[in-house]
């Protein structure tokens, strides 16, 4: 189970962490945190440093009602940064979180590794063919609607069983295409409820009938937070919690804000299947 990030091959048999770097002012956890370059070189170091094996750029925030950000404003908050990581990071692979097939073609010639698309090319009808084209893994997530409007399309007959024909369809598009490395991410809080959310989870090793790669994104998510009734800042402990119940169901990235203790679930949930 390997996926080709700029002529390297990742092994993702064993799970890896993606670490998230938000250069949108309006997310979720971190928005307007990392605004300079030193503040941004420093975190992608500590990052990689405690064992981030992707890191994952955003300039337009998925949450829930976000506002829109023309493709002009993505571009210019997104190139600069790639550039700067690349330069000062050589051997880095960089994921764009985009689903805007522009700023992947635009992102991926100035050095990003692989595209983490929300709504696996159903929000552009470029994306697929223009990932073909670049010859990078794609990350297709299980989304409905836009982020604007996903959480009133929340019906479903058989939550799994409508994830794994909806990736069905995308995997049979993408291959038909001739993408190669595909990464399945069953998209926690996008267009579903807070019950749905631990239902996905309960049920997630449903989704290895693929047999591809599957990313968990449950970093700090409302799913946590407003199970125990907290807040997303004091929400690292709740998502380590469901870290290591997403490993044991199969999970092979964990999209995270917080790499080191991801990273130290990880090294346990090896040490228990040694």
């Amino acid at each position: 189970m390997t996926i080709n990030c700029k002529g390297k091959l990742i092994d993702l048999s064993t799970p890896k962490v993606m670490g998230i770097l938000n250069v949108t002012p309006d997310s979720f956890f971190d928005g307007g945190r990392y605004k300079d370059e030193t503040s941004i070189l420093n975190q992608v170091k500590n990052m990689l440093d405690q064992g981030a094996t992707f890191i994952d750029i955003g300039a337009y925030s998925s949450r829930p009602n976000a506002p829109f950000v023309s493709e002009d404003e993505e571009l210019q908050r997104i190139l600069p940064i790639i550039k700067l990581l690349v330069s000062n990071f050589p051997s880095i692979n960089i994921s764009v979180d985009t689903f805007r097939s522009t700023i992947a073609k635009a992102t991926v010639e100035s050095g990003a590794a692989l595209i983490n698309d929300i709504s696996a090319g159903h929000l552009d009808n470029n994306m697929l063919q223009t990932i073909a084209d670049l010859h990078v893994p794609y990350i297709m997530m299980h989304m409905r609607g836009t982020p604007q409007t996903m959480q009133t399309m929340t019906v479903y007959d058989n939550l799994v069983k409508d994830i794994n024909f909806y990736f069905s369809e995308r995997i049979a598009t993408a291959r038909a295409l001739g993408i190669i490395d595909l990464v399945l991410d069953p998209g926690f809080g996008f267009a579903k409820t807070l019950e749905q959310n631990f239902e996905l989870l309960n049920n997630f090793e449903l989704l290895n009938i693929t047999e591809l790669p599957l990313l968990a994104g449950l970093s700090r998510k409302s799913m946590i937070y407003k199970t125990l009734d907290t807040t997303a800042n004091n929400a690292l402990n709740g998502t380590t919690a469901l870290h290591m119940i997403a490993l044991q169901k199969g999970a092979k990235i964990l999209r995270v804000h917080d790499v080191k203790e991801a990273q130290e679930c990880i090294t346990l949930y090896n040490q228990l299947h040694a």
